[in-house]
């Protein structure tokens, strides 16, 4: 029959066993059996497809093991150019209304009027700042009275030819302006392609600046 523990001896061996249940514990909490005792947590299967292996920030380098999804892509003959401009079919052609009858008003002229009058019906379509400017180049001028004696009368016509630069918020156009001028001599024609760049304030289109095509340009109004 064995011999029962003592006392003391029941103690120490009940301390021993807590020591050892306590160690396993921080063995079990560090990992111990996951991935064959190092105490490193094998990466997820989200980590592995970008390459991560751990906190270390060294997985960089390291190929995924899934491949990226392939991003769609569009055959030539179905592309929507419409679809890539900043601004709707609708307002691209509101602000072509707007440049093109701003040129053909700039060749439309009654001399018999003033000048004054003539750049109105521009200022009516152009900004604020603009309008001063054009309000500026208004003085009367002697070709102006020499051909109001002729009473000549301009008939100003414009067409859009090009779309030269888009943004949100200005258009860049370039126009064909034609400016058929009668008198008592007959008839002249003044005809030229002309840069007019709108930009869009308080939600209508007005015109920044109207300049031959080849030195129009740009700008905020």
């Amino acid at each position: 029959m064995p011999k029962p523990l003592t006392e003391g001896q029941q103690r120490l061996f009940f301390g021993a066993l807590v020591v050892v249940l306590v160690a396993f514990g921080i063995y079990l909490s560090l990992g111990g059996f996951s991935d064959g005792g190092n105490g490193r947590e094998e990466p997820t299967g989200r980590d592995q497809a970008r390459g991560e292996s751990g906190p270390t920030g060294q997985g960089a380098d390291i190929p995924a093991t899934v491949p990226p999804s392939p991003i769609p892509t569009t055959a030539t003959k179905d592309m929507q150019v419409l679809e890539w401009l900043p601004l709707s079919e609708d307002e691209v052609k509101a602000a072509a209304a707007t440049a093109q009858g701003f040129a053909a008003a700039y060749g439309t002229i009654d001399y018999s009027k003033s000048p004054e009058e003539y750049y109105k019906s521009m200022q009516e379509l152009a900004t604020k700042n603009y309008a001063k400017t054009l309000a500026k180049s208004s003085g009367a001028t002697s070709l102006w009275e020499e051909m109001a004696e002729k009473k000549a009368v301009a008939e100003g016509r414009a067409d859009v030819k090009l779309l030269q630069s888009i943004d949100k918020d200005s258009v860049v156009f370039v126009v064909k302006v034609q400016s058929i001028t009668e008198d008592k001599d007959g008839f002249k024609e003044d005809l030229g392609d002309f840069a007019v760049t709108v930009v869009k304030k308080g939600g209508e289109w007005q015109v920044f600046d109207f300049q031959p095509a080849d030195a129009g340009n740009r700008g905020d109004g």
